[in-house]
């Protein structure tokens, strides 16, 4: 059996096939790119998200405000369902990027998480100046919560595959539905919450590595 990374070439007996490589083969191929710290990473791709974000709600409101929970996951699950597809034939017919998929999940799963703390009580359409703040709150946590990881498990994303990514993503998603059945009740595990802000982070993830091979392929 032979294998050549680069090119994600596998010959298994009589069987060749060529796969697309991810991003953390394309990664180190290069020993002259000069990576932005992860935290700095993480800001940019969030301040693009969240500049989408008040834009809808300048344009629409917050109408947002009539989702329930189980309609923020199907949201969410459109999309990665749409990247897996993508993925998977390696063709598309609308123009939306992979990239736009994923700032839409990220800030889908950021309205997951204020609805989380929204009340009936609470009006339906507020103001930018106030969903603003309310934003960065959602996604601090988040970013503690990817910081803290990192320094567990050593940025072991980095080697990860988009595909993972995007399946992560659904098994979240599977996760949020199962508790939705259960009336919101766990025994052991991660409430709602803790499952939005992962898929926060995980399509983080993605987009970093998108960028550092988008990065590596205007370098050749």
């Amino acid at each position: 059996m032979k294998s050549v990374v680069g090119s994600r070439k596998y010959e298994i007996g009589s069987q060749k096939k060529l796969l697309r490589p991810r991003s953390s083969d394309l990664r180190f191929q290069s020993s002259d790119l000069s990576f932005m710290t992860t935290d700095k990473q993480y800001d940019d791709i969030i301040k693009s998200c969240k500049e989408i974000f008040l834009k809808k709600a300048s344009d629409y409101g917050t109408a947002w405000r009539v989702l329930r929970t189980i309609s923020i996951v199907d949201q969410i699950f459109i999309k990665a369902q749409r990247i897996r597809t993508i993925q998977e034939t390696g063709k598309q017919k609308i123009n939306d990027d992979i990239s736009a998929e994923f700032r839409g999940i990220i800030n889908y799963a950021v309205i997951g998480l204020l609805q989380l703390d929204l009340t009936e009580n609470d009006p339906e359409e507020m103001p930018v100046n106030r969903i603003s703040p309310m934003y960065d709150e959602k996604v601090d946590i988040a970013k503690k919560l990817m910081q803290d990881k990192n320094h567990d498990y050593g940025e072991a994303w980095r080697n990860m595959s988009q595909e993972s990514f995007v399946d992560l993503i659904l098994m979240k998603l599977q996760r949020i539905r199962q508790i939705l059945i259960n009336e919101g009740k766990t025994i052991m595990s991660e409430g709602i919450d803790a499952n939005y802000l992962d898929i926060v982070n995980y399509a983080v993830f993605a987009l970093i590595l998108r960028s550092e091979v988008g990065s590596l392929k205007s370098e050749v």
